[in-house]
């Protein structure tokens, strides 16, 4: 008997900006195998040490717009002036093969997933406080103190969004928030319908006393 095909899981984690997302989606990368991400396609300029087709696909507004145009995006937003998007194509062949797929995107782009692909699981990440967060924006030393006053703004804007996703991680020590995580990711593929996948010949051997191994 031959098992059903595995398909992967897609997890959509938004956050506002300082939240520490980033650092966590790299951790949960390092320490699970089986975890994949999507780069995301955007018009912002390059930051110091960031990589063409690592951190970012890096295109011109014009290109992006073309690729809106040819319904390329599964999703895609206008955040603080610059396009951000994410590829169906790859998604969708990606997740076919088996493979769990993290995005990192914004509260908009996550109400587009969510609407085209249902199944997918949603988390949000906060910081503890707001003085936390803005703490965190500063000491990145980033932005300009025009910058990080917008992004507090926004960033109130993006809380009221957090009990729209199916969980929410308060990024107050990295190791819990880590922890609770990787603790969404292991429950999601111990649901039913992900264990009967993966795991169809041995049910229909323990239902038929074993004969489905004998046969």
């Amino acid at each position: 008997m031959s098992q059903v095909a595995e398909k992967g899981t897609l997890y959509v984690i938004s956050a506002p900006s300082g939240a520490g997302k980033t650092s966590l989606v790299a951790e949960m990368l390092a320490r699970d195998s089986k975890l994949g991400v999507s780069v995301s396609h955007t018009t912002r300029p390059m930051r110091p040490g960031e990589q063409d087709g690592v951190n970012y696909h890096f295109t011109s507004r014009d290109e992006f717009e073309a690729m809106i145009g040819r319904d390329d995006f599964l999703e895609h937003a206008d955040v603080f002036g610059n396009y951000y998007g994410t590829s169906q194509v790859w998604v969708e062949e990606t997740l076919d093969k088996g493979q769990d797929v993290i995005l990192e995107i914004d509260w908009q782009g996550a109400v587009q997933v969510r609407r085209q692909l249902p199944d997918c699981v949603s988390i949000f990440i906060v910081p503890p406080s707001p003085e936390a967060l803005r703490d965190r924006l500063t000491g990145r030393g980033q932005d300009e103190p025009a910058v990080i006053e917008r992004r507090l703004r926004e960033a109130a804007e993006e809380c009221s969004h957090a009990l729209e996703f199916d969980y929410l991680v308060v990024n107050d020590a990295f190791e819990v928030a880590l922890e609770e995580l990787l603790s969404i990711v292991r429950t999601q593929r111990l649901r039913v319908e992900n264990q009967e996948r993966r795991h169809a010949d041995l049910l229909a051997a323990l239902v038929s006393g074993g004969s489905a191994y004998t046969n």
